[in-house]
């Protein structure tokens, strides 16, 4: 009967799930209806999986519209109709073209023109699969109208999109916020009527009365659509075959195994041979050889192109995989558990993770579409959140900005606010989580074995590759199961590395980036570990990771890899990660463990760490089957499970606890280690994989600090804002330099130890300038004064200012106010725009000027305008001089248990709630010496001394250390001024030349 409802999915429009859309039909006694979505087909496969089972009989079609004005609904018939009407849409939305009146022909499919644009256009001619739909409310027209006697062609066509007068009003809201207009203006064409709403069925059968052959029109439609998909396990839709048969495929995985094998293990005993003969035979029976074979011909792509990567997730666990080079973690060397990988049961391909460089996923995505025909990126939805829906909506009341500013901040009283604010507040909290626009998953991308239009629609985002309309939770429970193609700035930081160190120091020896054995023995490497001296290197370089490295004193490998799992807040927020560290410090702690879980997880002394962990539990310890377990692991993982399965595993769980004689307090303890995993604990293999990128950056870091901290700035820094990788810089004896004519290039550049900064800091520094300037520098040589600058580049007033007032021109010796003097008399605003050389360079004239006093105060505050910070150290610009009686960094550890006075320089804070509603904070500055040192601020403390802005602080508190890692509880906290802009001073205006 109802052939065009909404859901939330028709963006900025629909104002409910499809869950809530189902409980309306059921409660107005209707059982067949279609969802069609407004040009989008996100809902269509979640609404088959929902009534699967049910009373109700789904219809999926699309709302073909351009912006609000509705051209025709499209049903499909079958799965070959929905094909159709994915094609169709896709096809529009990537050329972004509105579409016709008329629909194409779409055979295995209903078209149901609305009956007011069918007299509009005085249409004649249907085709045999073509309707006109009639709303409740054209009855009285089309009684009066020709059409009336085409009663073969008439059905009702009542649109859904609202519930009551709440979800209507909701509606305007999103419609305005969509057209950016005031409430107000919104005018009806954009916009649905509040007749859009569901009536019971009785209602529309006594609407319909005088026309019995529209309601039995309709139901024959809705009688004649069927579209079907399986749901759940055992669904599998990736590409099936690799080559050209299975059979083939598999050949081709062993032999490849077999032939690689020496590489990896030259002395190979009959473990490994045994553990690759299992794998094998699993991969192969399991039919998930064409997704090793995929990931494998991505990693040889990566290969040939030179592109590093990094492959990881549970994959990692397989030998397979570490043979034939889709990772680098040795799963005999760590003991990776193989059910982790895949357990005999396993319905879905384990996850490959593979990380390249920010620079070169784009080619790796290019590769994969040029490679194989049905693949698409993976959507997902970003939804409105509730105080970014009250910033809009506060723009569609037309509230003062002021206002806005109030109420998106959530620092208001409810009862204060007045009528339109309430309104807004209100709405908000409805609108919150509706989906907002289609996005593209961060990493994932579809391989299927047919059309991706089968399954949903596509669009085109700004990269260029389609995207399709579902999320990975309803394309997995299809059997679509994405491979993820990741992007990282940490391999970037190595790659350019490489390249920095034979530009700089040509001699140097360099070891090969992939000698990860090397690196784990070097006593050095490992010493930055043990200190926490990370500052840049991948995954480790947070003051958290730091301080844990330094409790746990951790001096290999092995170590490193538990430390990437430990850190994880499951782990933490269960007190797993501080049992561990004492068990690790102190060897008589690991006796408190229980025996059982001690003998299952000896490596990480009886205490869960890594995701295998609790597969090993509720195998080894409870005695769950490796199925459940591998459930029970993915359940605590945030992985979807089926409606009440994890219930019943905790039930057995425990009941076989409890026959094996174990204590109701110790089956409530490992019961809620195993809980607190949810979401956060990484799998054993995917922090090994972390743990090797990490020393190889290390590697770089201790020999080669600062060509490694000048390719981490110039690949974006990491935890840390751009001053404090710069001050790690002037740690490691380089010497920083403002943006120079002769020396400079986009990103910063090192010679020797003096790194020039890049003319990409410059701020409001156009583009177009700096590759002009750059290519005339390349063909022509360096600059040799401002007059020949001037000759050779055409440039504004206002650009050369900038390169003046940031000193760039200092080579030529000369004060850089008298060269900005210069330039205002010299420069020919009507110099024509070309940057061919001059045949005859014309005579500049000389002109006699005052003499300017430079000033450290002044060039720092420049720098500060267009670089955003200055280039001499903070501690300089203070207003009052240093006390000299405080304590440096360095000298913490003489100091522990006393309260001391330091001066630090604010890196980064942050601020956590505590578990009785307080918050404290977490600080980590440096020293004027440069030296990083961390506090933390307890509630009591927090709420006097809040740190809320960057600067430096004068803090006094006590030094404490816990398990050698030192820190300083805070007392007190007092924030310095710093000196004023001696511009500035006497005068109500800023200096400008």
């Amino acid at each position: 009967m109802y052939l065009n409802c909404h859901t939330y999915y028709s963006l900025r429009y629909g104002t409910f799930p499809i869950r809530e859309l189902c409980e309306l039909a059921y409660s107005n006694d209707i059982w067949q209806f279609a969802i069609t979505d407004i040009n989008n087909t996100s809902a269509c496969l979640e609404f088959l999986r929902l009534t699967n089972g049910t009373k109700i009989k789904p219809v999926l079609g699309i709302d073909f519209r351009n912006a609000a004005q509705q051209q025709y609904i499209g049903l499909a018939k079958n799965n070959a109709g929905f094909l159709q009407l994915n094609d169709h849409l896709s096809n529009h939305l990537h050329e972004k073209k509105d579409f016709e009146t008329l629909a194409p022909q779409l055979p295995d499919c209903f078209i149901i023109y609305p009956f007011g644009n069918v007299v509009e256009q005085k249409r004649k001619n249907f085709r045999n699969n073509e309707y006109i739909g009639v709303s409740k409310e054209e009855i009285g027209k089309l009684r009066f109208s020709e059409y009336r006697n085409m009663k073969d062609k008439l059905v009702i066509l009542q649109t859904v999109s609202f519930r009551n007068k709440k979800d209507f009003n909701a509606h305007r809201l999103l419609r305005a916020i969509d057209n950016n207009l005031l409430l107000s203006k919104l005018p009806e064409s954009q916009q649905g009527k509040f007749s859009h709403i569901m009536c019971p069925k009785k209602e529309m059968e006594t609407a319909f009365e005088d026309f019995p052959h529209i309601l039995e029109n309709t139901q024959q439609i809705l009688d004649a659509c069927r579209v079907h998909y399986d749901f759940g396990k055992g669904q599998n839709r990736n590409l099936k075959v690799y080559r050209n048969t299975i059979e083939e495929d598999a050949d081709m995985i062993r032999r490849l195994t077999y032939e690689k094998l020496p590489e990896k293990y030259p002395e190979a005993d009959r473990e490994v041979y045994t553990r690759v003969e299992k794998e094998l035979e699993s991969i192969i029976r399991l039919e998930f050889v064409s997704y090793f074979l995929i990931n494998l011909g991505i990693v040889d792509y990566a290969r040939s192109q030179n592109y590093p990567f990094v492959g990881r997730g549970s994959g990692a666990n397989s030998i397979v995989a570490y043979i034939l080079g889709i990772t680098n973690v040795d799963p005999i060397e760590l003991d990776l558990y193989f059910e982790r990988f895949i357990n005999p049961n396993r319905k879905s391909p384990p996850d490959f993770d593979l990380d390249f460089s920010w620079k070169d996923r784009n080619d790796i995505t290019d590769y994969i579409f040029r490679t194989y025909e049905n693949t698409a990126l993976m959507g997902t939805y970003v939804t409105f959140k509730e105080r970014a829906v009250a910033r809009e909506l506060g723009k569609v009341f037309g509230l003062p900005k002021e206002n806005i500013d109030k109420l998106a901040s959530g620092f208001y009283s409810y009862q204060n606010l007045d009528h339109l604010e309430k309104l807004v507040i209100r709405y908000s909290k409805l609108i919150e989580g509706f989906p907002n626009y289609l996005s593209v998953h961060s990493g994932g991308i579809l391989i299927l074995n047919d059309s991706v239009h089968n399954y949903a629609a596509t669009f085109l985002p700004p990269k260029g590759f389609r995207t399709i309309q579902i999320d990975m939770n309803i394309a997995e429970e299809v059997g679509i199961h994405k491979f993820d193609i990741l992007a990282q700035r940490g391999l970037s930081k190595i790659t350019d590395t490489i390249e920095i160190v034979k530009q700089n120091q040509p001699d140097a020896h360099l070891e090969d980036i992939d000698n990860i054995k090397k690196f784990k023995e070097d006593p050095a490497i490992n010493e930055l570990l043990t200190t926490g001296d990370c500052m840049g290197v991948f995954y480790v370089e947070s003051p958290a990771m730091r301080g844990l490295l330094t409790k746990l004193q951790t001096r290999d490998y092995l170590n490193l890899v538990a430390a990437s799992s430990v850190i994880r807040p499951g782990i933490s927020s269960a007190g797993m990660k501080d049992e561990f560290i004492l068990r690790h410090r102190f060897p008589e702690k690991r006796k408190e463990a229980h025996p059982v879980m001690y003998e299952i997880m000896p490596d990480t002394y009886g205490v869960m760490v890594y995701q295998e962990d609790v597969m090993k539990v509720a195998y080894h310890f409870a005695g769950l089957s490796l199925d459940d377990a591998d459930v029970l692991r993915r359940g605590m993982s945030g992985k979807k499970t089926s409606r009440g399965q994890m219930e019943k595993i905790e039930n057995t769980f425990r009941e076989n606890c409890n026959i094996k004689g174990y204590e109701p307090k110790l089956i409530d303890e490992v019961w809620e280690q195993i809980s607190s995993f949810a979401g956060y604990a990484f799998p054993k293999g995917h922090s090994a994989s972390y743990a090797v990128e990490s020393y190889q950056s290390l590697y770089l870091k201790k020999y080669f600090p600062l060509e490694f901290m000048v390719a981490a700035i110039n690949n974006g820094g990491g935890f840390y804002d751009l001053q404090t990788y710069i001050q790690e810089i002037r740690r490691w004896g380089g010497t920083i330099h403002a943006p120079c004519i002769n020396k400079s290039d986009h990103p910063n550049v090192i010679y020797g130890k003096n790194v020039y900064l890049g003319f990409g800091y410059i701020k409001e520094l156009e583009v177009k300038t700096i590759q002009q300037i750059l290519e005339n520098r390349q063909f022509f040589g360096e600059f040799s004064s401002l007059d020949d600058f001037i000759d050779r580049i055409h440039i504004s007033i206002e650009q050369l200012s900038l390169l003046l007032k940031i000193n760039a021109f200092r080579f030529t010796g000369m004060d850089k106010h008298e060269l900005l003097w210069k330039a205002y008399f010299k420069l020919d605003k009507n110099k024509p725009k070309t940057n061919q050389p001059l045949l005859f360079k014309p005579k500049h004239k000389d002109f006699e000027l005052p003499e300017f006093e430079a000033s450290k105060m002044i060039e720092a505050y420049d720098q500060m305008e267009l670089l955003g910070f200055p280039l001499c150290s903070h501690f300089e610009l203070l207003k009052d001089p240093l006390k000299q009686n405080v304590v440096t960094a360095s000298q913490l550890k003489d100091h522990i248990g006393k309260n001391i006075e330091i001066y630090g320089n604010l890196v980064n804070s942050k601020k956590t709630g505590t578990s009785n509603g307080k918050y404290m904070y977490f600080g980590t500055f440096y020293d004027p010496e440069g030296v990083i040192f961390d506090v933390v601020l307890f509630p009591s403390v927090a709420e006097k001394y809040p740190i809320r802005s960057k600067g430096i602080y004068l803090c006094y508190g006590e030094v404490v250390s816990n398990l050698g890692y030192i820190s300083i509880s805070i007392k007190t906290l007092s924030r310095q001024a710093t000196q004023t802009d001696p511009r500035l001073v006497g005068t109500n205006f800023k200096f400008a030349v």
